[in-house]
């Protein structure tokens, strides 16, 4: 048996065992080899041994920050920031994962770093840190991570290009560098952001928006979300969170996009094309808390314990009640948890053009303990400061940011949070259910507090919701609990979707933001715990072919079209009567009036309206005039039948594509449905080529049209969900949604 030190041998013996004692006396890296034979047989092994350098003592570049930036186009400049630890090495394909003096990365005082040079510009590489010879984990800062697990689920159609794990030759996982990069051209930086009263936001989860769940797919089909008048786009966390599929709740990267809905810069053309059609976007973010696959934990953990040493965490969580407590919980009194929380939001302001922030859980932003049975919604002073200088270092980067909390506290506390100038959610799922449902007894379906003034707020900052990600669909509650009398059945699927029609009535007009959970447009009814709570739920884009869905959808973009158009809806003198089975409520702003009436009981009620002026008024819906005499009108409604009127005429948006007469040689021509399922119609066309093209401007379908006819039919069942552009006679005539 031998052992040998690279070519020296440095023991020999005959036998079953063989042991040295040898000291290194200068550092680098050695392999060692033990080799046995006998007179048929050789085997051996190898280690790769390190005899570590003292960690070079060196100041920091001048303007270096935490992360990853770089120098030149060939060059990278690592800092990591690690408190009580000794040293730390760079493991990447440049030293074939082992660790290399040339790697050691230099100290200065808690910070780490180290500049690579030579590099190949354009190119992905692949590394990890490797600390104190115990710890490896990727940059915390990183814009991209390698997963070991899960990267191999991710499709090259959803992902073009994916490096690949370097199975093998490390574990866990892993951050990218990426010098000489090609940089995202934005063409629409920036967006007006709608004012608070003419907010609607649509909360969307990519992942059950469209089958493909990419980024691209949500771009494809914007003209859905612009169809319906939605002015703030709210995506549910598109950071890197744990596993793939997901709601986005288990963060583990905060600086990077999340993989499994495609490439960053895919991400970012979404948000540009948002602004180009007016639309902010709005992300949300985990702060309260982050999981074990996070650097900001790993770095700082005893069998997965957090360990007092963590510059970033709470070893417990202040919260005891089990159902308020994930993963490892920030401390948001400690400096590095705030510089961090800074950090993310300016990242993902400058970087990403994000028009603001929904924070999740913001009860949980301070250190005040609460018991096992405590919700925590008491007024906690230290929150307040904590939320108030977040938000204050989020306006000085960029002073009209949207800072939405789902805080869900004591109103004393919410109230100084929202006349400070943040967004508050305002829960009112339980009481647009029982409104819906037919439920009007012992205050039930009450409305009255998801008016903000109601609140003694000074500001419209309430995002009052009927349905959010959190919450049982109003459909689902109807069609199981729904009450009834005689033939009027609300558990049927149409006196659902009217219910439905009726409760947005009495939701979406109401001065101050509100907000769409995706699909509650369409009736959405399949219920929260489908599949698991989190669980994928099925994409349903066909429901807008269904007729009384589609009449939901329109009902609800007509709401939302007048809200952002007309004065009323941000009305201060408001009389509102939002509780029984009978509710009213009237908007006046100078001397332009609204009146809404809505029958919430399950039989015929007669109510008297009051009318704030004489004179001829309009029926919305109905779209035509009455006159009236009479400051009192007594008016008799069906179960679930609404009547809004106005004081003056008000637009109602057109569903259908309008083509104009300067593309068509001067004919009017329509196609419709828009959303299509199967078959779109074209009127006023005459003989010609209908052609049809993908959004990267491949033709799809073409139909010649040889007779003269007032309408055409065009298949389109075959296509695959998304947006489409539509050419007649080889003129760009519109655009349309394949659903």
């Amino acid at each position: 048996m031998q052992l040998k030190l690279d070519a020296e041998v440095i023991a020999q013996t005959n036998g079953t065992y063989i042991e040295v004692d040898y000291s290194f006396t200068q550092p680098g890296n050695f392999t060692l080899i033990a080799i046995a034979e006998d007179e048929n047989t050789t085997v051996s092994d190898t280690v790769n041994v390190l005899v570590r350098n003292e960690a070079v003592q060196a100041s920091l570049p001048q303007g270096a920050i935490k992360g990853i930036t770089y120098p030149s186009n060939e060059s990278v400049r690592l800092v990591l920031w690690a408190p009580y630890k000794e040293f730390v090495y760079v493991l990447c394909e440049l030293n074939d994962w082992t660790p290399h003096n040339d790697f050691q990365m230099n100290k200065d005082g808690d910070s780490f770093w180290l500049e690579i040079e030579n590099l190949e510009a354009g190119k992905e590489y692949p590394f990890q840190y490797y600390i104190d010879g115990e710890i490896k984990v990727a940059d915390p800062y990183t814009r991209k991570t390698l997963d070991p697990w899960y990267d191999q689920y991710i499709s090259s159609e959803t992902y073009p290009g994916l490096i690949s794990y370097p199975q093998g030759k490390t574990e866990g996982i892993l951050s990218v560098f990426h010098p000489g990069r090609e940089e995202y051209q934005w063409q629409n930086p920036t967006v007006t952001i709608p004012p608070k009263e003419q907010m609607v936001i649509y909360e969307l989860l990519i992942r059950d928006f469209t089958e493909e769940h990419t980024y691209k797919a949500v771009r494809e089909n914007l003209d859905y979300l612009e169809n319906l008048n939605v002015n703030v786009l709210e995506l549910l966390p598109v950071n890197e969170f744990e596993a793939n599929s997901s709601w986005g709740y288990n963060p583990s990267f905060f600086f990077a996009a999340d993989k499994y809905y495609g490439p960053s810069h895919e991400l970012k053309k979404l948000i540009d094309e948002c602004h180009a059609r007016g639309i902010a976007v709005v992300i949300d973010i985990v702060l309260n808390h982050s999981y074990g696959q996070s650097p900001f934990v790993q770095m700082y953990m005893d069998n997965w314990t957090i360990t007092p040493e963590n510059p970033w965490y709470n070893v417990k969580s202040n919260f005891q009640n089990t159902s308020l407590t994930w993963g490892y919980d920030f401390d948001h009194d400690s400096e590095a948890t705030r510089e961090l929380v800074d950090s993310i939001n300016s990242f993902w302001i400058h970087e990403f053009k994000v028009d603001g922030f929904r924070f999740d859980f913001t009860k949980g932003f301070s250190n005040t303990p609460y018991g096992s049975n405590d919700w925590g919604s008491a007024y906690d002073a230290d929150r307040v400061y904590n939320l108030k200088r977040m938000a204050d270092e989020i306006w000085k980067r960029k002073p009209e940011t949207l800072v939405i909390l789902e805080h869900l506290a004591d109103n004393t506390e919410e109230k100084v949070l929202a006349d400070y100038g943040m967004l508050l959610w305002g829960n009112m799922n339980h009481n647009y259910g029982e409104a819906a449902m037919g439920w009007n007894e012992n205050n039930k379906s009450n409305l009255s507090w998801g008016y903000y003034a109601n609140r003694n707020w000074q500001q419209p900052n309430l995002v009052t919701y009927q349905e959010s990600h959190d919450e049982e669909r109003l459909a689902y509650k109807c069609i199981e609990w729904g009450n009834s009398s005689g033939s009027y059945n609300i558990k049927n699927l149409d006196v659902t979707l009217d219910r439905l029609k009726l409760t947005s009535v009495f939701h979406l007009p109401l001065p101050g933001p509100k907000m769409i959970w995706q699909f509650g447009e369409l009736g959405y009814d399949f219920s929260i715990d489908y599949n698991g709570r989190t669980g994928e739920k099925p994409i349903r884009w066909n429901y807008a072919d269904e007729k009384n869905r589609g009449e939901l959808f329109k009902t609800m973009a007509a709401l939302n079209h007048i809200k952002q158009q007309y004065e009323e809806f941000t009305a201060t003198d408001v009389a509102l009567s939002l509780n029984g089975a009978l509710k009213t409520y009237r908007l006046s702003k100078n001397n332009n009036h609204v009146v809404a009436v809505g029958n919430f009981d399950v039989n015929k009620r007669t109510t008297t309206v009051s009318f704030p002026q004489t004179g001829t008024w309009y029926n919305y819906f109905e779209q035509n005039t009455f006159n009236v005499t009479n400051s009192s009108l007594e008016i008799e409604l069906e179960p679930g039948e609404y009547l809004l009127f106005t004081s003056r005429e008000m637009s109602y948006p057109d569903f259908t594509i309008s083509l104009s007469a300067d593309n068509i040689e001067a004919h009017s021509i329509k196609a419709y449905p828009n959303p299509v399922s199967d078959i779109i119609y074209i009127s006023g066309h005459q003989a010609g080529i209908i052609e049809v093209f993908d959004m990267n401007g491949r033709s799809i379908l073409k139909q010649n049209v040889t007779d003269i006819n007032n309408q055409v039919e065009i298949d389109v069942g075959g296509l695959k969900s998304g947006a489409y552009n539509l050419l007649v006679n080889n003129k760009f005539s519109g655009r349309f949604i394949k659903l």
